[in-house]
């Protein structure tokens, strides 16, 4: 999925001041706060000054780095689906090989960022009904995995793998969103939901179905 990723401007977009070092510790420390109490309690729940004592700072600090706890969250958002980006790396490219195992190993690796950081995650979720910008980060997030996964169906159609069928762009809208609802779903325990050691494995099924009409794709 590297062939489409694009950075999501976290530090210009979220209106933190600009010149700081991404590895400062202080805006560190205030990011690792807010994820630790996101595994404790709602993001409702959770001031600004929970934030800065956290970290170890004043609350007027803590204005030095967020304009808001809204902010902390987007840049934990930023974060994560960045590390999912980098955790899938190039395992479309090579989609032909193996498909059935390449698209195990892409899901996985995204249920295991997601899972790592589901505090986060269903945080996003919480809030995405009320605030339009959580909608529109995740809107450019999804988009581009949908472009990847869009432009792999197509692939895998011309190579003969795959049969003609449904557009390639509505497939992998629906793909994406399925995998979306069912993981929250599965992380929140908001019934039914599929059991987390079972959810890699019921996903691909439903992917593979859906691409190639089979699970048991032919290899390039």
């Amino acid at each position: 999925m590297t062939t489409v990723r694009t950075s999501t401007g976290a530090a210009a977009g979220r209106g933190r001041r600009a010149g700081r070092s991404a590895g400062d510790d202080r805006e560190l420390a205030i990011l690792a706060t807010a994820e630790r109490l996101l595994e404790q309690r709602a993001f409702g729940e959770i001031s600004i000054d929970d934030l800065a004592r956290g970290a170890g700072i004043s609350r007027p600090t803590f204005y030095f780095y967020f304009p808001s706890k809204d902010a902390v969250l987007l840049t934990l958002l930023d974060r994560v689906t960045e590390e999912a980006d980098t955790a899938a790396g190039d395992v479309l490219v090579h989609l032909a090989e193996n498909p059935r195992a390449r698209w195990r190993e892409l899901i996985s690796r995204f249920h295991a960022t997601f899972g790592g950081h589901r505090a986060v995650v269903l945080a996003c979720a919480e809030v995405r009904g009320t605030n339009a910008e959580v909608r529109r980060l995740w809107a450019r997030v999804l988009e581009r995995w949908v472009q990847a996964v869009e432009a792999a169906i197509e692939a895998e159609r011309r190579r003969g793998a795959a049969p003609p069928g449904l557009p390639a762009r509505d497939l992998a809208i629906a793909l994406n969103s399925m995998n979306e609802r069912v993981w929250y779903a599965t992380f929140a325990g908001d019934g039914p939901a599929v059991a987390e050691r079972d959810v890699v494995d019921v996903l691909l099924d439903v992917w593979l179905t859906g691409i190639y009409r089979t699970t048991s794709p032919a290899a390039g």
